[in-house]
């Protein structure tokens, strides 16, 4: 259920309301209250209160105790959670990403267990008024991202935060506070414990964001890239034909591209990681000689690069598929003038093409800026209607059994070519369909003495 930002608000303080009627503090806290003192709608509000976990969920009717030993229990209200956790400090990261033991405290001591100044801030629902116990305020206004306390202990209590100040700052156009930075560098390789799940959810949402160029350069300035992604640090240096690449190597490339993919962000998560993985194997299949520099076969073994990275990092069989395909035919669109009439009709009707027509667009402005076989192939959509792209079967197998044929592997065969010849303007009609088989396979019908007549 979505909800709009001043809905959203209006039933989070009501939250805040009914446990100060009982007695309990209660704050707007986090991200909420960083958005909002830069002006900008929330997407969620949380709650921090003095309230014990069993005490939030005998207030309310309808709760989910989601974390209740980290002290975290969801609210429902109108089918929208609202996430309440109680004050606490936390000690004893053995796993760099939770903690060991949770003690109950205040909302200062609470404050201060937190990763970021600009989300360590608390907001009064009722009056707006904002409590800043680690100069979140200022760091705010100032543009910077900067941990609460030592950086070195925020970030090896829990490693993920190193990858979160790089998405805060690229989301956010921010800086990183030089020490915050520094600890960053020192501590990198540790972000190798952090679950492979975990890593890709903060990947994507660096690579879907409005900062995505500089949010890479920055993880890879910062050391944190060669630990997760190193392929994509293998880029860097692999120089490409200046003909077609202008902009430089493989590395700037996909920079480029990330750039343009952020001004429109926030934009399709598998668009995002094929813009990252679609020339991933011209690091390896780089060759140069009197003809100049050459990738044979980079599709190829890109594909099979991309294929153990999107495995490694846990995503979706679905997502896999999707962005696989993106990789495996971006190169494609270089032939599309020169596809038969039926070829490109199955080209441009493919799944996700918008996918693929716009990976194919970045790829352009990315490089040589050509945009001739992208404006060809919207050309071609705007040509084509849907019963042109999609014509209704004239045959299909229990009509090929019925003119005598023998079921087997052919069938697919017969169907396919039928189809091409129905996307090329060659047949119309189921008649003309059945002249056009018996024509090109009458030879595989069975002999009249029942024999079986094997396709050649």
């Amino acid at each position: 259920m979505s909800m709009n930002s001043d809905a959203s608000r209006e039933k989070a303080a009501t939250i805040t309301a009914k446990l100060h009627r009982a007695g309990y503090e209660a704050y707007f806290v986090g991200g909420c209250v960083r958005d909002m003192v830069r002006g900008v709608p929330p997407a969620d509000y949380d709650i921090v209160t003095s309230a014990l976990p069993e005490q939030v969920q005998s207030l309310f009717p309808r709760t989910i105790p989601v974390g209740a030993a980290f002290g975290v229990i969801l609210v429902v209200e109108d089918g929208h959670p609202y996430e309440v956790a109680t004050y606490r400090t936390e000690h004893g990261y053995e796993d760099g990403r939770h903690p060991s033991q949770v003690t109950y405290s205040t909302a200062e001591q609470d404050v201060l267990r937190r990763d970021f100044t600009i989300n360590g801030l608390l907001m009064e629902p009722e009056s707006g008024r904002v409590i800043d116990y680690v100069g979140g305020v200022a760091d705010i206004e100032n543009r910077i991202v900067r941990t609460i306390g030592d950086p070195e202990e925020r970030f090896t209590e829990d490693h993920l935060r190193m990858i979160r100040a790089v998405r805060f700052s690229a989301n956010l156009s921010y800086g990183v506070h030089p020490e915050t930075l520094q600890a960053i560098r020192k501590n990198a390789p540790l972000v190798r414990r952090i679950s492979r799940e975990r890593i890709r959810e903060e990947m994507t949402k660096i690579l879907t964001g409005r900062g995505a160029r500089s949010g890479v350069e920055m993880l890879a300035e910062s050391g944190i890239l060669k630990e997760i992604l190193p392929e994509l640090v293998a880029l860097q240096g692999v120089e490409q034909p200046p003909f077609y690449h202008p902009e430089g190597d493989v590395w700037e490339h996909t920079l480029r591209m990330l750039f343009i993919l952020s001004e429109s962000a926030p934009t399709d998560p598998r668009l995002a990681w094929a813009v990252v993985l679609h020339d991933i194997g011209k690091a390896v299949s780089r060759s140069e000689d009197d003809a100049g520099v050459h990738f044979y076969g980079h599709v190829q073994t890109g594909k099979e690069i991309a294929a153990a990275i999107l495995e490694r990092l846990r995503f979706s069989r679905s997502d896999q598929e999707t962005i696989m395909a993106l990789v495996q035919e971006h190169m494609k669109f270089m032939h599309v003038r020169d596809m038969r009439p039926s070829k490109i009709k199955r080209f441009i009707r493919k799944a996700d093409f918008d996918l693929h027509l716009e990976l194919h667009r970045l790829d352009c402005l990315g490089s040589h800026g050509m945009l001739d076989n992208y404006e060809f192939c919207r050309g071609k959509l705007d040509e084509f209607t849907v019963e042109e792209l999609h014509p209704p079967r004239l045959l299909n197998g229990d009509d090929l059994i019925a003119m005598g044929f023998l079921p087997g592997r052919h069938f697919k065969e017969i169907l396919r070519e039928l189809e091409d010849a129905q996307l090329s303007g060659q047949v119309h009609s189921t008649e003309e369909a059945r002249t056009l088989v018996m024509t090109r396979y009458g030879g595989l019908l069975p002999e009249p003495d029942g024999r079986k007549v094997t396709p050649s």
